[in-house]
């Protein structure tokens, strides 16, 4: 038994990282005034100062076939030592941890918690590392190929709207490309969308209230669950 594939897809950006229709992409300016090379830049400088970060979070799903979206809102917490915890409060509740190489998937209607060991999976986990907070430019490098799509305003923010391309075979089998807003106050990510290789479905990433470099406990990322859970260790 793998890692499913809807939570799977929903750590990505962390591993790294909406209400009615998909978040629509709004239209770039022909000549981006940013250059790659720019926005790595800035972006360096804001990986050396992150440690942390909080934020609302929302990942809605697009399935072409159907035309539907699904969405899910909750929060996030992420520290710069490879810890992240996400809590899921809408519409089916449940807690993602993730502590170094291991990840726990808590479902408490079911009462039960799923631990995965991330090492089996390094090569990909690797690959979406490199899209979380506190990026340095030339990670993004050694995985995508770059482009600026533009500029745009985000939820009252001025952003670069960059593309990522995978350069490696194995994840372009699950995502042709990435589009990736960077706020260019932080220069971190405020949303991510990412397109399923070999259908129409995508889907986004949106965080708000974002919070950095906030002291977060370390009993917020420790897998501490209530009595009568079942714990179980899949394997594939």
């Amino acid at each position: 038994m793998r890692l499913d594939r809807r939570t799977f897809f929903l750590i990505l950006p962390l591993l790294g990282a909406l209400l009615g229709e998909p978040l629509p992409a709004r239209a770039a300016q022909d000549q981006p005034r940013w250059t790659v090379e720019a926005v790595l830049k800035q972006m360096d400088r804001a990986a050396e100062e992150f440690r942390t970060l909080t934020a609302d979070l929302e990942h809605s799903k697009y399935t072409d076939v159907v035309k539907d979206t699904s969405l899910e809102t909750g929060h996030i917490l992420v520290r710069k030592d490879d810890k992240m915890r996400i809590e899921i409060v809408q519409p089916d509740p449940r807690t993602i941890l993730r502590s170094g190489d291991s990840l726990f998937v808590y479902t408490p209607k079911i009462k039960r918690v799923e631990e995965y060991d991330l090492g089996k999976n390094r090569s990909l986990v690797d690959q979406y590392v490199r899209l979380g907070f506190g990026t340095r430019g030339e990670d993004l490098k050694k995985g995508y190929l770059l482009t600026v799509l533009g500029e745009e305003t985000l939820d009252a923010h001025k952003i670069v709207l960059l593309e990522l391309t995978p350069k490696s075979d194995k994840v372009r089998a699950q995502i042709s490309k990435i589009q990736m807003w960077v706020d260019q106050a932080s220069w971190i990510p405020v949303q991510q969308k990412f397109f399923e290789t070999g259908s129409g479905d995508f889907f986004i990433f949106h965080y708000k209230n974002i919070a950095l470099n906030l002291k977060i406990h370390d009993s917020r990322f420790k897998p501490s669950w209530p009595k009568g859970v079942t714990l179980i260790k899949p394997r594939g």
